[in-house]
């Protein structure tokens, strides 16, 4: 399987290049995609990597490419070719990095469903999806670019839904509410969400402290800016990095295991 954990040192600083950005309380600056961001050092490392977030670029911190990074530099590219050496080929490597990207993320909430399921029919159908999804992150740049990531996404969401159903059946006490999608800036201070479906819901600045989250589904649910201090996260569903570390939390902030505290967390403060 895949590695889907960022390795930036192995990375030809993809992530730095192609996306774009636009100036906000994220990015300092304005970037457009397919140009090197003015922090990107010559050997592909942020020059201001220790700082980023005091200089205004918090965006960065939060960012994660699942892994895809070093896939697309270590096997796509074998290592021989990056957008600096090979300027003609920049906008194909952008595009591959895109669509690797993508499958990286597929990956990942794959297998977090494998977990889940463990055995039976639709462990079986998850485990032969994410083998196909896992070739496919190892074809050419030409089979890759402009691959059509989601039909693929489609053909995986059914299955990753119904293992979530499956779980999320097992919570204890779950009462399984009906949520609105803008939870945006909500007080949900002590909340029972045990088995609550908070697939792709909108949290941003939400007030997360002490809600019961066991077996909560957080796949695609925008976390910017929550509260989540002292939160127990332990036991959520599809939790990535990439939301844990665009919401707010602190040492006492339990985490799924796979998963780290980010280093811009402050140490516990009182509720």
């Amino acid at each position: 399987m895949s590695d889907l954990r960022a390795d930036c040192a192995a990375c030809m600083g993809l992530c730095c290049v192609a996306p774009g950005f636009a100036r906000s309380a994220d990015f300092a600056i304005d970037k457009p995609a397919g140009t090197a961001c003015p922090n990107l050092s010559a050997d592909d490392s942020c020059s201001i990597h220790a700082v980023l977030r005091p200089r205004g670029f918090s965006g960065c911190t939060t960012y994660d490419c699942f892994g895809a990074g070093q896939q697309v530099t270590r096997h796509t590219y074998a290592g021989a070719a990056t957008w600096r050496s090979h300027p003609e080929s920049a906008g194909e490597m952008f595009r591959v990095f895109a669509v690797m990207r993508a499958l990286h993320e597929l990956l990942f909430y794959l297998d977090e469903a494998l977990r889940l399921t463990r055995a039976g029919a639709l462990h079986d159908r998850l485990n032969l999806a994410a083998a196909d999804t896992d070739r496919l992150t190892r074809e050419s740049a030409a089979a890759l670019d402009g691959f059509d990531v989601d039909a693929l996404r489609e053909r995986v969401v059914p299955l990753l839904r119904a293992a979530s159903e499956r779980a999320r059946g097992s919570a204890v006490g779950r009462r399984t509410p009906q949520l609105p999608r803008d939870l945006v800036g909500h007080d949900l201070r002590g909340a029972d969400l045990r088995g609550a479906d908070l697939r792709g819901a909108l949290l941003v600045g939400a007030d997360l402290r002490g809600a019961l989250m066991q077996l909560a589904d957080l796949t695609g649910t925008d976390l910017r800016a929550a509260d989540v201090r002292g939160t127990d996260l332990g036991s959520t569903l599809f939790l990535s990095q990439l939301q844990v570390n665009a919401s707010r939390g602190d040492e006492r902030t339990a985490l799924p295991a796979g998963l780290e505290r980010p280093p811009h967390w402050p140490r516990a403060t009182p509720a």
